[in-house]
């Protein structure tokens, strides 16, 4: 059986680490979760989601450099520190502020559930299929926000040993609000199917009122 894990714990940092984590957490995510998530052990998730970030606004931001924030300096520069806003600020507070809305929610669903360093991991690691985001396809979108949202639920329910029902109500009003609002998924889903253009804002509205 092939694990993910390396001999002394812990997943293996650096670029190499990253590769290999977000190829496993595609390919086999029942195995990477059940094997790769530590307790106490969130920075290499922590990395792994700013780097899905990195790679999102950056191509974004080489696709349209219009996307940059409004500074004033040149538009390369504005566009660098935009992306370094994105991924060392953003993300960070992002995922960390989603994780504390999924534990609250699983205090509620699941009594016996596994510590928050293990809930910040796998809405780390479920986020891997937004990093094709950035192409800004809506169909590409639509796809990748359903993939992150199922390994979201899918992590939920293998690293705090609960039931389906219950990891996906735990993981809903995050996952909304990380795949939904973050990464575009109610705008892709507003353009691949015009009908629901009135009713995705009120969706995006309803978690983040939950959330607080």
């Amino acid at each position: 059986m092939t694990t993910w894990v390396e001999p002394e714990g812990g997943r293996e940092r650096g670029p190499v680490g990253l590769a290999k984590s977000f190829t496993q957490v595609l390919v086999n995510p029942a195995a990477f979760f059940e094997e790769a998530v530590s307790p106490g052990d969130q920075a290499p998730g922590l990395v792994f989601a700013m780097a899905v970030v990195l790679v999102v606004q950056g191509t974004r931001l080489l696709l349209d450099p219009s996307r940059a924030l409004a500074f004033p300096a040149p538009t390369w520069l504005a566009a660098a520190l935009t992306l370094a806003l994105a991924v060392l600020l953003v993300a960070p507070a992002a995922l960390h502020a989603l994780s504390a809305v999924e534990t609250l929610a699983l205090a509620a669903v699941a009594p016996d559930r596994g510590g928050v360093s293990e809930t910040v991991q796998v809405l780390a690691y479920a986020s891997a299929p937004c990093a094709f985001v950035g192409v800004s396809m809506p169909a590409v979108t639509f796809v990748c926000g359903l993939w992150a949202f199922a390994l979201l639920v899918l992590g939920t329910r293998i690293v705090h040993d609960t039931s389906l029902p219950r990891a996906l109500a735990a993981a809903l009003v995050p996952g909304v609000l990380a795949y939904g609002s973050g990464f575009g998924w109610f705008a892709a889903t507003a353009a691949v199917f015009p009908r629901t253009a009135d009713v995705m804002p009120w969706v995006g509205r309803a978690a983040a009122v939950l959330a607080v």
